[in-house]
């Protein structure tokens, strides 16, 4: 069944209660019609819009009404929309995405019919850092170009599939998303700082060596052939330590296969020490400290 169209005041209003606080002005001369659908996929939350002639403002008070520190991806299906944040300006035709951080304020400028399908998401999901973040947001990634043509297909099939009911509800398609979403925007940003590419290859290795309990500081300086002193400065650029960087890259991982069917007879001993982590103790505190639950509490919920 195709959505009910709605007039402007019922669309701005279900915008703003859909996703966060907004303005919006309808800048046509014709009366405006648009819809709103969404749907979930664990903490994702999936929207298709549409509309006209619209600007849509996330401003300063609207934020102070209501920040709930999260990321939106807008991929134009039809027509051309804006996207302006951090005096950056992403001009998206069909295809092309973008991300925008809801914490800071942004502008979408619709000039015609359009329609975008929109990924919301707690910031937090995204493995990316602050300044990363951004650099990247309001950054036109193209559809037909680099990793942009791999990830946005993908998110075309999601939105087709979240529209027709038939959208898996596998943990693993979250994470996929997410990580094709991670993947696309590492490749947008500018990694031009001096280091960058040194701190790249450190947290791939970090990635790679994350079941081995010895991982540390020491030795990924060694692989690197750096100094534990010039390692710790790259990961300073990020407002991070190495072993801080290693232990919530393990902590996320667990908190991911503790919800993975896959693993649902593995004991949370065997999920931690999978990750590195093989003091159970440690992990089960470490974990309350950063999700706010046991690991027993989570895989329950």
């Amino acid at each position: 069944m195709s959505p009910v169209a709605q007039d402007f005041e019922q669309w701005r209003e279900n915008v703003s209660t859909a996703f966060v606080p907004l303005d919006a002005v309808s800048t046509g001369p014709s009366s405006f019609q648009g819809t709103l659908v969404s749907s979930t996929l664990g903490a994702l939350q999936l929207s298709e819009v549409t509309g006209r002639e619209v600007d849509v403002r996330r401003t300063r008070a609207t934020i102070r009404r209501s920040d709930p520190g999260l990321l939106k991806v807008g991929l134009q299906l039809t027509g051309c929309g804006t996207i302006v944040q951090n005096e950056r300006a992403a001009v998206l035709h069909p295809g092309d995405f973008a991300v925008y951080d809801t914490s800071a304020p942004y502008d979408l400028h619709f000039a015609g019919d359009f329609e975008m399908f929109v990924v919301m998401f707690p910031r937090d999901a995204l493995r990316i850092d602050s300044r990363d973040l951004t650099t990247v947001a309001a950054r036109r990634i193209e559809g037909d170009h680099g990793v942009g043509a791999l990830v946005s297909p993908f998110l075309f099939n999601l939105r087709r599939n979240a529209a027709d009911g038939t959208l898996p509800t596998t943990p693993m398609l979250e994470n996929a998303v997410l990580d094709l979403l991670c993947a696309a925007l590492d490749d947008a940003a500018p990694h031009d700082a001096p280091g960058s590419t040194l701190l790249i290859e450190a947290k791939s290795l970090v990635e790679s060596q994350l079941s081995d309990p010895t991982l540390s500081t020491a030795s990924l300086a060694a692989h690197l052939h750096i100094s534990t002193r010039y390692l710790q400065k790259l990961f300073e650029q990020d407002g991070r330590t190495v072993a801080g960087w290693i232990r919530s890259r393990r902590l996320e991982r667990c908190h991911r296969d503790l919800r993975d069917p896959r693993f649902v007879a593995d004991s949370i001993g065997t999920v931690c020490a999978r990750h590195g982590l093989i003091d159970s103790s440690n992990f089960s505190r470490l974990f309350k400290e950063t999700y706010g639950m046991s690991p027993r509490e989570y895989r329950a919920g």
